[in-house]
């Protein structure tokens, strides 16, 4: 593919989704599930919330053992903690598929496996499926990078006792998170409301989102008189008396704790409107469409090569992942271009080291990934290509 010409002007490209006057179009013809179309679904803050609601529903407890790839988002650990049960690592493939023989090792002392659909990308299930059956071992599907996407002519999330999905990496909202069972009905989950503050934070930082971006600018200039003086009541008058309560979850604002007060909290009314009338269709046709154009311009340039070689059927990318010789030299350069770089699994958790698996210190340190979501417009993914080529020296 020739190369793209930069643009004169750099466009701010966001790197996860933000609302415009597109989000909610529709898309005609056959597209892919989601997870909820695998079964029960209750709609939580974030996806590391639903993860502790789906150990908790599992019985989990106190001294209990979780099997957790080595690979992970740092944020899957608190909720294991918060039950009281101890984590406990298995080793990765290069390319993060499930090591069957370390989980086999590690199983007899367990009471739930954990499994994890890297960018999208799904493991295999069946022998992960029968493992378990094997052991007596729990499955808790991680989909928080595959809300969409269908394995073995199945929707992934409908594999396990329990899915987890974050609607946050693939919907234009500033929180939510999904808790999902093909096996239960969920009727034991019941959640709370979290407040009017909540609700119209939620929606103001959503919108304000895409704002930021240069979207919306006709709602934005209807807007104004209100964001001002919300702005006006930001600013400190006087001495504080102690932090203010938090009016959304941490996950929110890319921590990695996991604060117990949200745990039993709905997610906000403007997060579920928008997963009701957002289209899956559209959604997996762009994200496929902006994966295959930065693999078509990027697979080949020195240095760097993609995770994944084929971009299959069934898969909703969460984003682009390259494995890079020098990532932080190149993670440097992008930086300083204001490329938008995802860099998943680090930290990983305090301990996981290379005797723990190679493989995953190696991802880890080696994997950067770039947006490739369904709001990037077509100038953006023009000048996100010709800045990583430029960044990389090709």
């Amino acid at each position: 593919m020739p190369p793209v010409a930069p643009s004169s002007t750099r466009p701010r490209i966001p790197i996860a989704p933000v609302l415009s006057a597109t989000s909610l179009r529709r898309a005609r013809g056959p597209g892919l599930p989601s997870v909820l179309d695998a079964g029960a679904v209750r709609c939580v803050t974030s996806g590391r919330v639903a993860i502790a609601l789906a150990l908790r529903a599992m019985g989990v407890q106190a001294g209990d053992r979780v099997l957790v790839p080595a690979w992970h988002s740092p944020s899957m650990i608190p909720p294991v903690l918060w039950r009281g049960a101890v984590p406990v690592f298995y080793r990765v493939g290069p390319d993060g598929a499930a090591d069957l023989a370390d989980i086999a090792a590690k199983a007899p002392q367990a009471q739930v496996l954990m499994a994890t659909h890297y960018f999208g990308f799904p493991q295999d299930l069946a022998p992960l499926q029968a493992l378990c059956d094997a052991h007596g071992l729990q499955l808790l599907e991680d989909c928080a990078h595959a809300f969409i996407g269908s394995h073995a002519g199945r929707p992934l999330g409908s594999f396990g006792d329990y899915a987890i999905a974050s609607t946050m990496k693939f919907l234009p909202v500033y929180e939510g998170g999904l808790l999902v069972s093909a096996r239960h009905d969920l009727a034991t989950v019941v959640l709370q409301p979290a407040g009017v503050a909540f609700e119209a934070k939620i929606a103001l930082n959503s919108l304000e989102r895409g704002f930021e971006y240069g979207r919306l600018a006709l709602l934005r200039a209807l807007l104004w008189p209100a964001l001002a003086l919300k702005d006006a009541l930001r600013k400190p008058r006087g001495a504080s008396t102690g932090p203010a309560p938090a009016l959304a979850p941490s996950s929110s604002d890319s921590s990695f704790t996991l604060d117990p007060a949200w745990i039993d909290k709905r997610s906000s009314l403007f997060a579920r409107v928008l997963l009701r009338l957002s289209s899956a269709t559209r959604i997996a046709r762009l994200r496929r469409a902006h994966y295959l154009r930065l693999d078509a311009a990027l697979r080949c340039l020195p240095g760097i090569r993609p995770l994944y070689p084929t971009l299959p059927d069934g898969v909703c990318p969460w984003a682009y992942p390259l494995l890079v010789e020098d990532p932080d030299r190149l993670a440097a350069r992008l930086g300083g271009a204001e490329v938008p770089v995802l860099r998943f699994g680090r930290p990983l958790w305090q301990g996981v080291d290379a005797a723990t698996c190679a493989n995953a210190v190696h991802l880890s340190e080696h994997v950067l990934a770039l947006p490739c979501h369904q709001e990037l417009r077509p100038r953006e993914l023009d000048w996100l290509i010709a800045a990583t080529r430029k960044a990389v020296g090709a």
